[in-house]
């Protein structure tokens, strides 16, 4: 499965941070901190090897934003100030951080109300110690049980940067469809050997979540499972959480997610929506009501399971269109209308309706009026909902719901009794 939303807080922290920056106030004595502490208020004192002077930056969440704040080093020194209501995770760079998230010039960890403390080495930034978060010494730990994957996720990933940039490039160049083809498979084939490491780092995560329920950082890593996970499982494990980690930022954005998620489940009425097709034809899911089952399928042309899915569901459709089926693609390829109708072609799936999701990019934001996923929860592709002939969500399939075997059986039990 691929994720919509980056799963990283680190890429949410870069690419949601304020306008305006929050400018850290000189003159700030290390002596005055005690006496002026307030509460909900952290200090950041840190030393950094190999940098005597520069800018370093920190970005985390305050209030339901992201905030950028910057400080000057000063002989290798340098202090941060702010507010959070908890625990939080936040990222601090240099000037020479670049974009790509395992830049050495960048490091993630947790920050919590109170007096904490920082050693850095410049070009180094992943190895920070830092004092006085337990939700860091927390993920710290956790990090070491992860480390012999992470290494080796380390070597993959190289790998698979250096495929997906072969790619990248050829299409810069216009290469043909074979070529650009062949390079493309090279660079799912690199990452496919990372996800056996993906999975296992997911079980460290899930076995602490399940013996953790009054950690920070079970509800940080709870939050990016959620959309991945069964809707009942995820309810259960909000449900152990204890009453102040239920409270933190990351505690309520679990309880919107799976509020979300339940408007996309079995049992909710279907959202309706009207779009054009790839046809340039009107479509509305209320077409349907009352005359056919329909299978939304939430995909892109850049989903790899989404496209290798194509096969089966070519088979379920020829098997159950003349019995009731509809199926309607979705794709999110609203940036890209070329590859979307070129992914329908190549994999022959013009047979059934095919509609934009509907986001609108409006500056560095997104318009989401019309946007056909955001009422199904949808944020990993490949996701399916199947909805009867009254307008009821009666399965979900992917991501918050079961699997496709659970698909084709519900599919079987409706048009072969």
């Amino acid at each position: 499965m691929m994720k919509v939303k980056h799963i990283l807080i680190l890429a949410t922290l870069l690419c949601s941070v304020t306008d305006s920056f929050a400018q850290n106030k000189s003159g700030v004595k290390a002596n005055g901190i005690g006496s002026s502490q307030q509460k909900n208020t952290f200090v950041l004192a840190g030393k950094i090897k190999g940098m005597q002077s520069g800018r370093l930056r920190l970005s985390y969440e305050s209030g339901g934003k992201y905030l950028l704040d910057s400080t000057l080093v000063k002989n290798g020194t340098f202090m941060f100030k702010g507010k959070i209501s908890g625990p939080v995770m936040a990222s601090i760079e240099s000037s020479k951080a670049g974009m790509m998230m395992d830049d050495p010039n960048r490091g993630g960890f947790f920050i919590e109300p109170g007096n904490l403390s920082i050693e850095i080495t410049a070009g180094d930034f992943k190895n920070l110690r830092l004092k006085g978060s337990k939700t860091q010494d927390e993920m710290a730990a956790l990090e070491l049980k992860k480390k012999k994957y992470t290494d080796q996720m380390r070597v993959l990933s190289v790998a698979y940067d250096k495929a997906n940039m072969a790619y990248i490039n050829a299409r810069k160049a216009k290469k043909t469809e074979a070529e650009l083809e062949v390079l493309k498979e090279a660079a799912n084939a690199a990452k496919d050997k990372m996800d056996p490491l993906y999975e296992e780092i997911g079980r460290i995560d899930m076995e602490f979540i399940k013996t953790h329920p009054d950690s920070y950082y079970t509800a940080y890593a709870l939050r990016w499972k959620v959309s991945s996970l069964p809707l009942a499982e995820s309810k259960a494990l909000y449900a152990e959480l204890s009453d102040r980690v239920k409270q933190s930022s990351y505690g309520k954005e679990i309880a919107k997610e799976i509020k979300s998620l339940e408007g996309g489940s079995p049992g909710s009425v279907a959202s309706v929506f009207s779009s054009t097709d790839i046809n340039g034809q009107p479509l509305g899911l209320a077409d349907f009501k009352g005359k056919k089952y329909v299978l939304l399928d939430f995909w892109a042309s850049w989903c790899v399971p989404c496209r290798k899915g194509n096969p089966h569901l070519l088979s379920l459709y020829s098997k159950y269109k003349d019995k009731g089926l509809e199926i309607i693609g979705v794709s999110d390829d609203d940036g890209n209308h070329e590859a979307w109708k070129k992914a329908v072609e190549k994999d022959n799936i013009g047979v059934w309706k095919h509609v934009l999701r509907g986001l609108k990019r409006v500056g560095n934001t997104y318009d989401k009026s019309e946007d056909i996923s955001e009422p199904y929860a949808i944020h990993t592709l490949p996701t399916k909902i199947l909805i009867d002939k009254n307008g009821m969500i009666i399965g979900r399939y992917g991501g918050g719901g079961e699997n496709d075997e659970a698909m084709d059986k519900k599919l079987a039990e409706i048009f072969n009794n």
